[in-house]
């Protein structure tokens, strides 16, 4: 099913060492609105979907998300990876670092684990899609406040990239909403 070719979906450039920032770009690793919370909630959701469109869309969307959550991790790691001690020292990265040295771990950015509480899969397929738009607006709210709070011109380079594809699922979640609520309105007898 899955073909994986050994490169990152979009190059990642990283200039500066920031554990700061690798801190707070864990939102986006391990978070309720983050790649790996809306990879598991897309690939769960497809099986209840009506239509094989719908079906393909929430499978390729998932894998996607997929791939944006190796980009995240690895832009936290390239921010953190040749940080001293002093440097992690007093930044919102200690409190991980104490736990996961420099290795991305699934949490947000206050540090409260990744749990599967997270995917809102709810088998009726107009509110799975309603749940997948919101979800992607979130995305690509924290990516915009990300990239404020950003100084690297190559984290925020791949994190306009990342913005613009929360924009690109939005509107294929819509056009699938579309899709699969005249499938379910013809399957209506009045």
């Amino acid at each position: 099913m899955w073909i994986y070719e050994k490169k990152l979906q979009y190059p990642v450039k990283v200039d500066t060492c920031n554990p700061a920032l690798a801190a707070m770009l864990l939102e986006q690793f391990g978070g309720a609105d983050g790649e790996l919370s809306a990879g598991i909630r897309y690939l769960t959701q497809r099986w209840t979907m009506p239509t094989d469109r719908a079906k393909g869309l929430l499978t390729d969307i998932g894998t996607e998300e997929l791939a944006h959550w190796e980009i995240i991790g690895t832009l936290a790691w390239k921010l953190v990876k040749d940080a001293s001690e002093e440097e992690i020292k007093g930044t919102p990265f200690e409190a991980h670092y104490v736990n996961h040295g420099k290795s991305p771990f699934p949490h947000d950015a206050a540090g409260v684990p990744w749990t599967a509480a997270y995917i809102q899969s709810k088998g009726d397929p107009i509110a799975d899609l309603h749940e997948d738009m919101a979800a992607e607006q979130k995305a690509r709210t924290t990516y915009e406040w990300l990239i404020n709070i950003s100084d690297d011109p190559g984290v925020i380079d791949t994190l306009r990239f990342l913005r613009e594809r929360e924009i690109v699922h939005f509107q294929r979640f819509g056009e699938a909403l579309m899709i699969v609520q005249e499938d379910l309105d013809s399957r209506k007898f009045y």
